[in-house]
């Protein structure tokens, strides 16, 4: 069908140009007939359009208007009726390019109306006949009105075509002042700017280390303009030649540690980025081959390369190797995760060819990097040679892997990961480790693949790449999650870490009262001997005791064997109560939770806890002394009455004394014991049941340590008051010492009465056996009357004694009850609370 139409065209074009001959010369054969059909069928085979828009209503409209304003009104009537038919013609046979006929119809009328008023004939299209172009001969010019009046009334117009050359004499001499103002043809110029565009010195464009840039010799003649369309376009060359100058640096440098296999993939990703420029090259170069027309009117749609066209081609290229020769420059210094995230900085640009340019090179930039993510998430492998890693990773020992074995470094952090997922990444394969090297399992591996199924991502290498950031996040929180809570399942069920903080609890910080109770009985002789002397062999022994005398001995055999006793540094003086303590031995890998330093506040927090215990023991054993109902025996109703209420007062004085003491200290156990240990492990009880990972864990049991230290007036803002506590202490061991003596003397004054009434007649007899009350200082035993004397002596300086105790007591405890509501835990007010609950040392103070 389309070949029957075009043969259709072609009859009808040759028929019209046949006629239009036959006009001037009336023969069958009109000369000249095959060179007019040429150049007929070359004008109807161009390309060129109409400046409208093909609209052939707006067409019709536009000649209606026209022929009204002429004041052709039936015309207008008439061609508005011939229109309409002609517009409802459509199917085979028709016209199919209406607007186009129309626009024909417009212009010939508008042509006529300007041939009518005397316009030159000049500026008229050539006849199709008179083609000097196409025949060689001259044609004849229509000149004068009355030829241009005849050509119309034949219904066409004949125009002239230069019948003396006068363009192409222009064009030659526009040719010849080019060649005058120019030493080099713009050819060979362009040819010597792709040379330079590949870092090659052409015949005269040159690299010039001065300028530091390709440059036109001064002594090369050309235009000023030309000048400086070759310096714009060199800078490409000069820009390819930073950017393959750093390629060739870097790969000759690999596999130096500043290059790494982040630096290799940059230079690969521009590698390939030139791949595509030489590419380009080659295709101009081939175009370069071609001559540039000097004037011609199909230079514009030419195969050539003149220097302009150059520049159009050098647009895409250029904006592209400035985004390199940046990128070149910022990444000079940096390696890994840091060049990678100073490459991002780049790619947040508007512009799409930039931005897709940048996503494309960083899709290989940062394939390493994401690499050792997977491989250090998946598998917890840190395969980073040449340190370029977000995670550093260093030696240390077992009990240390988790707490120094692995940080984040944050200046090789990319900006494209967050600092969460990176806290993420780095604990998930340090769980990995963990569990690898101090727990011995394998577990893992299956959380692992878990992981990859519920993340929707392949174990691949090249899985992750940028830009799938999504992708990145839901991998590392799936693993995280899977082996976290795995990883929590071995330390609580296969190495019972719960029930080992419970036996600390119950050991270190003396929670098993009957455990505690028969330590100190057992142990209290052999500790009262100097420090130097005692074995720890046999304290290890009354230790093994203690446990089988009390319910310790139900607890798990594995958790009593860890329980030991230790002998601090002591010195010249220093009591076995000074230097006794326990401690408990917490394995791998429970001592990445339980470190030395770890034990080392919980030895502080037993030696305070073991000190109060002690003062509470001495306050008992005093108690059991004392036995008032003995003293008040019959006995000294054979005393004087002085002497006897002077017993009496003293006797009253140190029980008043001791019901202060005690209960000074039992508040102050109940404090600690309830108040501090009870809650601060219930609240550690139940951080445990929601700890999600292992550093929860390890902050929810350093929480819990801190609250202890704090509370029990261990902590660095609570010194005035620990120390002020101690003395007190002190105190109250001296006021032991001081109830023994008194309470030994009352018993040998008992005996020496009861002798003295019983043997009067052998008080002259020498004794057999000397004790120290025989000594000087101390009463005789000659006489009832001396006997009077010395209790006497020996009951008012034991008064004095009690007295300068009871006061010192009373100075050092207002003390420390008055530094107790200035404490910053609010916890020690309530301990205020307990001590003072009657108010009775406020109402003291304030009498005072």
């Amino acid at each position: 069908m389309e070949e029957e139409d075009q043969r259709k065209v072609t009859d009808l074009v040759i028929e019209l140009v046949r006629r239009l001959l036959s006009q001037q010369n009336p023969t069958p054969n009109p000369p000249h007939l095959s060179q007019s059909l040429r150049y007929a069928f070359r004008i109807l085979s161009s390309r060129l359009t109409p400046s409208v828009s093909p609209d052939a209503d707006a067409v019709a409209e536009s000649i209606k208007r026209c022929l009204a304003t002429q004041g052709n009104s039936s015309d207008a009537l008439t061609f508005a009726d011939l229109y309409s038919k002609f517009a409802s013609k459509n199917g085979p046979g028709s016209v199919n390019n209406k607007w186009a006929v129309l626009y024909l119809l417009k212009i010939i009328s508008e042509d006529r109306k300007n041939a009518v008023n005397g316009m030159d004939s000049s500026v008229f299209l050539p006849n199709l006949g008179l083609n000097d172009d196409e025949t060689g001969n001259d044609s004849r010019v229509l000149n004068g009105k009355d030829n241009r009046d005849k050509t119309w009334k034949k219904g066409f117009l004949l125009v002239s075509k230069d019948p003396e050359n006068l363009r192409e004499i222009s064009y030659r001499e526009f040719g010849n002042l080019v060649k005058d103002e120019n030493d080099v043809t713009e050819e060979v110029l362009v040819k010597d700017v792709l040379y330079a565009c590949q870092g090659i010195d052409g015949k005269y464009v040159k690299f010039d280390s001065s300028l530091d840039g390709y440059a036109l010799s001064d002594l090369v003649k050309v235009p000023r303009a030309t000048r400086t369309i070759v310096r714009k376009l060199c800078e490409l060359g000069w820009l390819f030649r930073k950017v393959n100058g750093y390629i060739s640096e870097s790969m000759d440098g690999f596999p130096a540690e500043d290059v790494g296999t982040v630096g290799q993939a940059f230079c690969a990703a521009l590698q390939n980025e030139l791949s595509e420029y030489y590419k380009l090259l080659a295709v101009l170069e081939a175009q370069s081959m071609n001559p540039i027309p000097l004037v011609s009117e199909n230079a514009s749609s030419g195969n050539y390369l003149s220097l302009r066209r150059l520049s159009v081609w050098f647009a895409e290229p250029m904006v592209k190797m400035r985004l390199m020769a940046a990128l070149v420059d910022k990444c000079k210094a940096l390696r890994g995760g840091a060049m990678a995230g100073a490459i991002h900085l780049h790619a947040q640009h508007g512009d799409l060819l930039v931005h897709d340019f940048m996503r494309r090179l960083l899709r290989r930039v940062c394939s390493p990097l994401f690499e050792m993510v997977r491989s250090w998430v998946l598998e917890g492998e840190l395969e980073d040679i040449f340190a370029e890693f977000f995670i550093v990773g260093q030696p240390v020992k077992v009990e240390s892997l988790w707490r120094e074995g692995y940080r984040l470094h944050a200046g090789m952090l990319p900006l494209f990961i967050s600092q969460s997922i990176a806290q993420r990444i780095l604990r998930t394969g340090k769980s990995i480790n963990f569990l690898r090297v101090c727990c011995d399992d394998r577990g893992w591996a299956d959380a692992a693949t878990e992981a990859v199924a519920a993340a929707g991502v392949t174990t691949r290498r090249g899985g992750l790449g940028y830009g799938e950031t999504d992708a990145l996040e839901s991998l590392v929180m799936e693993a995280a999650k899977r082996i976290d809570k795995h990883l929590l399942d071995v330390i609580y069920k296969r190495y019972k870490f719960k029930e080992h903080c419970l036996a600390i609890k119950r050991y270190l910080l003396l929670g098993q009262g009957d455990f505690v109770q028969y330590l100190m009985d057992i142990v209290g002789p052999e500790l009262s001997e100097p420090a130097n002397t005692i074995s720890s062999f046999k304290l290890a022994g009354l230790l093994e005791s203690a446990i089988r005398s009390s319910n310790a001995q139900y607890d798990d055999p594995d958790i009593l064997d860890r329980l030991r006793v230790k002998m601090m540094p002591h010195g010249t003086g220093d009591r076995g109560w000074d230097v006794f303590s326990l401690e408990y031995d917490a394995r791998v890998p429970l001592d990445t939770v339980f470190t030395e330093s770890v034990m080392t506040r919980y030895l502080r927090i037993f030696n305070f806890l073991w000190k109060l215990r002690r003062v509470e023991h001495a306050l008992i054993g005093a108690w059991k002394t004392m036995k008032p109902n003995c003293i008040t025996s019959h006995v000294y109703t054979k005393l004087q009455r002085a002497v006897k209420m002077q017993l009496f007062s003293t006797l009253r004085r140190c029980q008043v004394l001791w019901d202060e003491m005690n209960h000074f200290v039992t508040n102050l156990q109940y404090y600690i014991m309830f108040e501090v240990l009870e809650v601060s492990w219930s609240n550690f009880s139940n951080e445990m049941e929601v700890a999600k990972d292992l550093d929860d864990l390890l902050g929810a049991h350093e929480k819990y340590l801190h609250s202890i230290v704090e509370k029990s007036l261990l902590g660095e803002r609570s010194q005035t008051l620990y120390k002020s506590l101690f003395v007190l202490f002190d105190l109250i061991m001296q006021f032991r010492s001081h109830a023994d003596r008194l309470y030994e003397g009352i018993h040998e004054l008992q005996a020496r009465t009861v002798e003295s009434s019983s043997n009067p007649r052998d008080k002259n007899k020498p004794r057999k056996t000397k004790d120290k009350f025989s000594e000087p200082g101390y009463w005789v035993t000659e006489g009832r009357k001396a006997l009077t004397q010395r209790a006497s002596e020996f009951l008012q300086n034991m008064g004095q004694d009690l007295d300068a105790l009871a006061t010192d007591y009373k100075s050092l405890l207002e003390g420390f009850l008055a530094l107790l509501p200035v404490q910053q835990h609010i916890d020690l007010k309530f301990l205020l609370f307990r001590l003072d609950f009657t108010e009775f040392y406020t109402r003291q103070h304030a009498n005072v």
